[in-house]
């Protein structure tokens, strides 16, 4: 699978992200933008807005591009990708949110079910790791609907309790490369509907 191809899952797609999507969703939100727009309210407040364009801008550095609009009826619904590139042993940790307006429709569900497609066809990824605070079953159902597994728990000081979830991608062992920032396309196509 061409990870630069918009990814679509019924109706929900994830478009690779470009540092001007961030300016626009933290500078000028009323706006289209790519044939965008966002939903009332915005995705998330500025600080997580500007989490996210660092870690998007970190993974551009180190030749990867894995953070991903979730776009449903050429609106902008969320964000989700990697936290950071494949480690030596193949394990990738992703993230999502949805646009507080636009959740419990099934969003991050699909956006997630993309991600797993796209990280089990680069042979450097072996397994996709998340957390979720313990109080949020939402995010639990969202990673439990995807095939993840239940692998274990940690406090962390911001997030408090933590489940730790995991999902192989492959049995094959780590290879040189993944999804990288030259064969992803960054266009997108208005609708997804």
């Amino acid at each position: 699978m061409d990870p630069g191809v918009p990814i679509q899952t019924a109706e929900t797609k994830i478009v690779a992200t470009v540092d001007s999507d961030f300016v626009w969703m933290l500078q000028d939100p009323q706006t289209v933008h790519r044939g965008l727009r966002l939903p009332p309210g915005g995705i998330d407040d500025r600080p997580i807005l500007e989490h996210v364009r660092a870690i998007a801008a970190g993974l551009r550095e180190q030749d990867y591009n894995a953070t991903w609009m979730m776009v449903s009826g050429g609106e902008v619904v969320g964000l989700c990708g990697y936290h950071h590139p494949p480690s030596a042993e193949g394990d990738v940790e992703i993230g999502y949110n949805v646009a507080p307006t636009r959740q419990g429709r099934g969003h991050a569900t699909r956006a997630v079910a993309a991600i797993i497609a796209i990280a089990k066809s680069a042979p450097s990824v072996n397994a996709v790791l998340a957390s979720t605070p313990v109080e949020n079953i939402a995010s639990q159902r969202v990673l439990e609907r995807n095939g993840f597994a239940k692998v274990g728990e940690r406090a962390d000081p911001e997030d408090g309790q933590l489940i730790l979830w995991r999902i192989n991608t492959t049995e094959n062992p780590v290879e040189a490369h993944g999804p990288r920032c030259q064969d992803v396309d960054h266009t997108t196509t208005g609708s997804s509907r």
